[in-house]
C-alpha cells in the first residue's frame, strides 16, 4: 500500500477511537478494558479512569503468543484470571478504534466464556 492509503487508514482509526472513547468511562467496579493489536502481538489492560491506574494487564509479546484467533483466546483467559483475582467480573470494552471482527471479536467472546461480563 502506498503511504497515502496507510495515512488515511490510520486517520480513520484515530477518529473512530476518539468517538468511542468520548462515550465510555471505567471505574473501580467496572474498569475500561482497552486493547491494542499490532500485526504481530495483542495487548489488553483494565483501567480505572477515576484514579487513572491500570488494574490488570496482559502482554501477548511477553507470553510468546501471536495476534491470531487461537492465541488471543489464551490471552483472554490470562486476563480473565487476573481480573477474577481482583474480584472484577464486569468490564467496559474499549475496542480502541478497531473493527469488531476477527481477532477483536474472538478476544471478547473468549472473555465472556471465561466469566467476564462485557
Amino acid at each position: 500500500m502506498t503511504s497515502k492509503i496507510i495515512r488515511r487508514k490510520r486517520t480513520l482509526r484515530v477518529k473512530r477511537k476518539l468517538r468511542i472513547r468520548s462515550k465510555i468511562f471505567g471505574h473501580a467496579t467496572a474498569p475500561r478494558l482497552s486493547i491494542f493489536r499490532s500485526n504481530r502481538y495483542f495487548y489488553a489492560q483494565a483501567i480505572d479512569d477515576v484514579k487513572a491506574v491500570t488494574l490488570a494487564s496482559v502482554d501477548g509479546k511477553k507470553m510468546g503468543l501471536k495476534c491470531n484467533k487461537e492465541d488471543v483466546k489464551k490471552i483472554a483467559k490470562a486476563l480473565a484470571d487476573a481480573l477474577k483475582a481482583k474480584n472484577i467480573n464486569e468490564v467496559i470494552f474499549d475496542r480502541n478504534g478497531y473493527l469488531y471482527h476477527g481477532v477483536v471479536a474472538s478476544f471478547a467472546d473468549s472473555l465472556r466464556e471465561n466469566g467476564i461480563t462485557l
